[in-house]
């Protein structure tokens, strides 16, 4: 079984806000699915977390190692990318294209095996996970109907991040926004924090990050993610030895390699990779090993797509502490580019698709409807 062609679909015109302070608009592309198609009919669908005109530039390296290639060996075929790409970017655009790739290998490797993919990643602890509503952060009275309107809607775990957290000049409203989202989102619901250092220019450090972790603290915060820079791992080892709360992290880091001196220095207490940019399943499910060995959980870090998701529910019932997947609270490309869509069951869990391979169908449609590539064309 060989394959045959390799495409992107850029997704735009319904992007969601990020909270970048460089805003998302909705015609911005951020996202990017790839479909692999072979000599006996199979396709797969992967998701790149990046902008659809660099997906197809690196395509147009990838592509030459990809054609022809077996079907049935996505952990190999993406090592082989990983090898050959040292010399062109690799662990930027190179990399997160690989990540769609390795995806869509699965997607047909369990397709050819009529296995969910779960169960080939050595078998599932569980059948459902729960799902926490990834929502912006507000000012104080919104943040508090969005984290109540999500928890009605049935969710028992929310995020917020981003927004104006620590980008103001009044140090009582981080503690305002969070006091909001507590209150409502109720005393029985998960709550955490991401405050996006990640962000162009972020302008805080370690005792900012230091103080606020104590503020979160009081508002039983579950986690607190992306405090500080995300290049800055010693900083971090410190805001983890002193904050009451657990720190969360690496969703911006691509390959193994990167997460080691996250690990070795203890800087972390959640490791958060991101599927559609670390370099996929293949190697998502290695970094996820390397954290369980060093006693650091594995959470995976899902702000992308349906296509995202669905790999993340497969890695999170194949991994044993893996208890939550991020679900993009409002966005199409998770809602609506697939037939089934998601159901959130009445105590927050999202169930593990148990179809062969990701388990989803595309809504050509739908997908249409948010880009500028010719679906039909390239999904049949």
């Amino acid at each position: 079984m060989k394959i045959t062609s390799v495409d992107s679909i850029g997704l735009s015109g319904m992007s969601p806000k990020g909270g970048w302070s460089h805003e998302i608009k909705p015609e911005d592309s951020v996202h990017s699915l790839i479909i692999i198609r072979t000599d006996d009919g199979k396709m797969g669908v992967g998701s790149v977390f990046t902008n659809a005109g660099l997906v197809e530039a690196a395509l147009n390296v990838l592509r030459p190692h990809v054609v022809g290639e077996t079907a049935q060996e996505p952990s190999r075929v993406s090592e082989k990318l990983h090898q050959h790409m040292f010399w062109m970017g690799l662990g930027g655009t190179v990399t997160h294209t690989i990540s769609g790739i390795d995806i869509a290998l699965w997607d047909i490797f369990g397709q050819i095996t009529g296995q969910p993919i779960s169960r080939l990643l050595g078998g599932c602890y569980r059948s459902r996970v729960m799902a926490y509503a990834s929502i912006l952060m507000e000012m104080p009275e919104l943040m508090k109907e969005q984290s109540s309107f999500y928890r009605n809607e049935g969710y028992r775990a929310i995020k917020i991040g981003w927004g104006p957290f620590g980008r103001h000049n009044d140090p009582r409203l981080d503690e305002k926004i969070v006091k909001a989202a507590r209150e409502g989102a109720g005393d029985d619901t998960f709550l955490m924090v991401d405050a996006g250092g990640s962000d162009a220019y972020w302008p805080n450090g370690l005792n900012w990050a230091i103080r606020t972790a104590d503020m979160l603290k009081d508002y039983d915060v579950y986690w607190f993610e992306e405090a500080l820079k995300p290049d800055d791992v010693d900083d971090h080892r410190t805001l983890r030895e002193r904050s009451p709360v657990p720190i969360a992290g690496c969703e911006c880091l691509t390959r193994r390699q990167s997460f080691m001196p996250w690990l070795e220095k203890r800087a972390i207490d959640i490791v958060q990779p991101d599927v559609t940019k670390v370099g996929g399943i293949s190697e998502q499910i290695q970094i996820a090993r390397m954290a369980n060995a060093f006693g650091v959980r594995y959470i995976g870090h899902g702000w992308n797509t349906a296509v995202g998701l669905a790999a993340d529910l497969h890695l999170a019932a194949a991994f044993p502490t893996t208890d939550f997947v991020e679900y993009i609270g409002g966005s199409p490309y998770v809602d609506a580019i697939t037939t089934s869509g998601w159901e959130l069951g009445e105590d927050g869990m999202l169930a593990i698709p148990q179809k062969p391979g990701l388990g989803i169908e595309l809504d050509k449609d739908a997908l249409q409807s948010m880009t500028v590539a010719d679906v039909n064309r390239i999904v049949g």
